[in-house]
């Protein structure tokens, strides 16, 4: 490794992040040409289907001549097999390429490691995990989803300063959320959102809030809106329910009658509804859930370690009684304080659990 290779690797991953939420199911992946540590190309993958990011750095350099005398440098290995575009590693190959500097090796299985050996078997000096760490993190969706066969899991909820999830619900009380944050707590939310793959609740936030699960207040995709179930009545009438908007799927034990446009998977029994909805969701290739709620939703995916990252938002008002917010123990990485509230981000102090991929 060079002293100036991670410099350009930087400058790779922070192209990758400018795709967030967008490429899914594929990779985040940046790529910076450099020709006598002068930048004359870059790019990075904007979205599935579209050219990859060494393609895209490739394209935008004017004088082609430099190409066998340049450097590389890509946050995650190049493909080696034929999908809805070529190989990567064949054509770093084809243009001559000199030295190829990779932040770390793509795992999955249609990779994993070949498009290094295409790359070395066609003349390339090849640098593998300059900032590995941070490439590995900037995809940490993808990987845990190729190597833990189920999607990353982040945890979402707000908490009253006296421990409340939600205030009181009273027979006739009208539907929506009892707010425990401000507006821009709310438009982080949706931001959130748009860079994960589907948001998830259970039945009781369904009923009780009615919500859309959208990024209306952002710009993105919205995600796949998911249900857990437990009830054996009908769930009917709601929002989410419209046809409108990106695709519900409904995890249930129950036979359940649901309305048109909804996609229903029935699950084996109560204990094992979370288990089935994920594997089930890792086989419809969706690499990253946000559970929202409700409490007791919550609450069963922390008892069964099951999360990769907890957002916690601490608001500063009192509801004096209601429903108790879920519990967990959690290493706090960072801190960030809103005028209604101060948010926790909490990984788990150990390897949180996985599922097996022959469940």
């Amino acid at each position: 490794m060079r002293e100036y290779d991670p410099k350009y690797m930087l400058r790779a991953l922070e192209l990758a992040l400018m795709a967030g939420g967008n490429t899914r199911p594929n990779p985040l992946v940046g790529a910076v040409i450099v020709h006598n540590d002068r930048v004359i190309g870059e790019g990075f993958h904007s979205r599935a289907g579209e050219p990859h990011a060494e393609v895209v750095a490739l394209s935008r350099v004017k004088e082609r001549s430099l190409i066998p005398g340049s450097d590389i440098y890509v946050t995650l290995e190049p493909c080696s097999h034929h999908g809805r575009t070529p190989p990567c590693a064949e054509m770093i190959v084809r243009e001559g390429f000199r030295r190829v500097i990779i932040g770390t090796r793509d795992t999955s299985r249609k990779v994993s490691g070949r498009g290094i050996e295409i790359l070395k078997s066609g003349g390339c000096q090849v640098v593998e995990g300059v900032l590995e760490k941070e490439c590995r993190k900037v995809n940490r969706r993808f990987f845990t989803w190729h190597e833990k066969g189920r999607p990353w899991i982040v945890l979402k909820w707000a908490v009253t300063s006296d421990g409340f999830f939600d205030a009181e619900r009273n027979p006739g009380m009208p539907k929506g959320p009892n707010w425990i944050t401000g507006n821009p707590e709310r438009i982080l939310v949706h931001k959130w959102r748009s860079e994960e793959h589907a948001v998830v609740i259970g039945e009781n936030t369904l009923c009780n809030d009615d919500p859309l699960l959208n990024v209306r207040h952002w710009s993105g995709i919205d995600p796949v809106r998911v249900v857990i179930s437990d009830s054996p009545e009908r769930l009917a009438g709601y929002r989410m329910f419209s046809g409108e908007g990106s695709p519900v799927i409904l995890f249930s034990p129950w036979e359940n009658e649901v309305e048109q446009g909804i996609d229903f998977f029935r699950t084996r029994d109560r204990k094992s509804t979370i288990e089935e909805a994920l594997k089930e969701l890792h086989r419809r290739e969706i690499q990253s859930v946000m559970v929202e709620g409700g409490a007791n939703l919550l609450g069963q995916f922390i008892d069964a370690g099951l999360w990769d990252e907890a957002r916690i938002f601490r608001g500063y008002r009192n509801f004096g009684a209601g429903l108790k917010a879920p519990e967990l123990q959690g290493k706090i990485i960072q801190s960030i304080g809103f005028e209604a509230s101060r948010l926790e981000i909490h990984r788990p102090p150990a390897v949180s659990s996985t599922l097996s991929k022959n469940m």
